[in-house]
């Protein structure tokens, strides 16, 4: 699609600019305007990709502090979480057993929430906006299932230590790090790939889905020959005595890091082949050498740049920007900070007619941003159910493809008129995002006290950023609304809110 032109003005910014800036971050605030007005484009971009800016509300980042899947070690965890199983499952049928089994379900969806619920914060108070919508883009690209097994148990620790750290540096730490993380090693099964007994599961997606892409040039013999890699490649013991006899039996070469273990006694350490190369049965060392054999294919330059520009410029983004972003990932040894500088400072990142229509995540975390303009809500988990009822929970693709990238996956009628309904929602400010969660519903009282809805249309950031490239049709509609809680709900469900 050919870029336009802008010559108008906002407050100072082109409409170009808000363009931009509404493809770099999830949504627009008072702050992010601010700060591009303060550097201008090129130096608010490198201010980003040095991923120093983690920050968020104190009273948000007290939040996220408090929930126990953030404040407890994730060994303590598992072990708490496989003690009540195992208790669970040893009682006799009784009613008992049947009250053991609702209040285990419980405790696991109270995982889950938690986990969704520090990624929505972030997601919606994170002070690099680039670094939000990459942590969510690789959470989506390296995606886990949280229903399967204790996957849920690791989502946290995921996005917190192997996702986010890793969002704007080398895409080769980035896989290593999903290779090594406990989420990944048990919902694609490699947990349970050893010698003599192997699984192919995780290294078919390693390179389909992850890395290289389907019909890339690697055949199903790169499949089996890497899967023999993989061996040994899974999680610490749970019990203190199984974790005793590994250490003391293991052959030389076990690779401890946090609950992930390389154990030299389940490898397979014939010699490989892999894509054209051969690899000596050394044990770990060969998991390392098959990433790096992988990543500096030209096919994996192309294909993680071209899912890049799908998400954030187009559909169908341009050959030559594809591969501007190829050449610069190859140039750069997988440097996901210099792709998307490449990305960013072309013409289409800036182009004022996009027509990428925005996934729920993007429409709820932008509406918040929009409407609530930085106000910390003491209560994130309507935020978490919001994107459940729209199809796109978080943590909740079955498939290991992550959810669909593009416009059409989220513009059937269904999805539309959820979407009004939490436009509405959102804009009417009674919704329990600002009543603390853990706070008893008195007999009587509504679910969702009374609040005056949000002064949106008299907001300046909606003046700066929004309302002058608001279409004729979206202001005729917006004319014809009876209450600040109706201007809201025809706003945040128009055309020009949910394309970027």
């Amino acid at each position: 699609m050919p870029t336009t032109t802008v010559t108008a003005k906002v407050d100072g910014l082109r409409l170009g600019d808000i363009a931009w800036l509404r493809r770099d971050g999830f949504g627009l605030d008072s702050i992010t305007l601010a700060r591009y007005r303060e550097l201008g484009r090129t130096r608010f971009l490198d201010e980003q990709l040095a991923s120093g800016d983690d920050s968020l509300p104190p009273q948000v980042a007290a939040q996220i502090q408090n929930l126990t899947v953030i404040s407890t070690p994730l060994g303590q965890q598992l072990a708490e979480y496989q003690e009540r199983a195992q208790q669970f499952k040893q009682m006799s049928d009784s009613p008992a057993k049947e009250a053991a089994k609702k209040a285990f379900q419980l405790y696991r969806r109270d995982i889950y929430q938690q986990a969704a619920q520090a990624e929505m914060l972030h997601a919606i108070y994170g002070g690099d906006q680039l670094k939000e919508q990459l942590v969510w883009f690789w959470l989506n690209h390296f995606s886990v299932y949280a229903e399967k097994g204790p996957v849920r148990l690791f989502t946290a620790d995921y996005e917190e230590h192997v996702i986010r750290p890793h969002a704007l540096g080398k895409f080769k730490d980035l896989v290593m790090a999903t290779l090594q993380s406990p989420a990944m090693l048990v919902f694609l099964d490699n947990v349970h790939n050893v010698k003599d007994k192997t699984n192919e599961n995780y290294a078919r997606e390693l390179m389909e889905l992850h890395t290289l892409g389907v019909n890339s040039g690697y055949s199903q013999q790169d499949v089996q020959q890497l899967m023999r890699i993989l061996t040994g490649a899974g999680l610490l013991p749970a019990k203190p005595a199984a974790r005793r006899n590994l250490f003391a039996r293991a052959r030389p070469g076990l690779v401890r890091d946090g609950l992930f273990v390389f154990n030299p006694n389940q490898h397979d350490f014939g010699d490989k082949s892999f894509l054209g190369h051969a690899l000596q049965g050394t044990g770990y060392d060969e998991i390392a050498q098959a990433v790096d054999l992988i990543v500096r294919q030209p096919a994996c330059a192309h294909f993680i740049s071209q899912q890049l520009a799908t998400y954030f410029i187009a559909d169908q983004p341009s050959a030559s920007l594809v591969d501007a972003m190829a050449s610069t990932f190859q140039r750069t040894d997988g440097d996901i900070a210099a792709v998307m500088r490449t990305m960013l400072l072309s013409p289409e990142a800036a182009a004022v007619d996009g027509h990428k229509f925005k996934d729920p995540m993007r429409f709820l975390v932008s509406a918040m941003r929009l409407t609530y303009d930085g106000q910390p809500i003491p209560n994130a988990v309507p935020l978490v159910n919001w994107l459940r009822q729209m199809g796109e929970p978080l943590y909740g693709r079955i498939t290991p493809d992550g959810w669909p990238l593009d416009s059409a996956s989220w513009t059937g009628s269904g999805q539309m008129s959820k979407r009004f309904d939490f436009a509405g929602v959102i804009g009417s400010g009674r919704n329990r995002l600002f009543v603390d969660n853990s706070d008893p519903v008195l007999p009587g009282a509504s679910a969702n006290p009374p609040r005056d809805a949000p002064a949106l249309r008299d907001s300046a950031l909606y003046r700066d950023a929004i309302a002058q490239g608001l279409s004729t049709a979206t202001n005729n509609a917006l004319s014809q609304a009876k209450s600040p809680m109706e201007w809201n709900t025809f706003l945040l469900s128009s055309p020009d809110f949910n394309y970027r």
